[in-house]
């Protein structure tokens, strides 16, 4: 079985209508607000690792975490942190994955090139002299997987962790039928 490695998982929600972005700023130690920059609020967290930027209109999004645990753990903290700061919030909030990017070796080096011709232009972008990996689109799940000469990949798009571990077992199998995976 070839081993996949959660990299980031980016999640939504909503904390409510309206967040008072200003006073969440001086309430959360370390807050990064600066509106001529950016319409949020960034906020790191040192544990889990993450980042959560949060919206005037509660909208919520958190990324960098390598779990759906990690996207719970940090949002409820922060709804917490916002929650004892006065401010009137969701604390259980419906939490929604936007993306979940994977890393995956195949254990043995392959020819792109090859590949892009047996794959098809269809579904495949291979422009070595742009990007060193090849871009494979899969329909189901509807993912993007980048392949590297090292046997190494990419799998960005998924919704869920399943949906990673399909696409890698549908690549695999197709490049192996196509003998050019040992």
């Amino acid at each position: 079985m070839v081993k996949i490695r959660i990299e980031n998982v980016v999640a939504s929600t909503s904390l409510g209508d309206e967040l008072d972005l200003q006073s969440i700023a001086l309430g959360l130690d370390g807050a990064e607000y600066e509106p001529e920059q950016f319409p949020g609020l960034i906020y790191r967290l040192k544990q889990p690792k993450t980042a959560i930027l949060l919206f005037r209109s509660g909208k919520v999004v958190c990324t960098g975490a390598k779990s759906m645990h990690e996207v719970e753990e940090s949002i409820h903290s922060v709804a917490q942190q916002i929650k004892k700061g006065g401010q009137k919030i969701n604390m259980h909030p419906k939490i929604e994955v936007q993306n979940i990017v994977a890393s995956s070796d195949l254990e043995s080096e392959i020819n792109l090139n090859a590949i892009a011709v047996t794959l098809g232009l269809d579904r495949v972008e291979y422009e070595p002299e742009q990007f060193p990996g090849l871009v494979c689109r899969i329909d189901e799940p509807r993912v993007v997987v980048l392949l590297f000469g090292s046997g190494k990949l990419v799998c960005t798009g998924a919704r869920k962790p399943g949906d990673v571990e399909v696409a890698v077992k549908k690549i695999t199998k197709e490049l192996q039928g196509a003998g050019l995976l040992r």
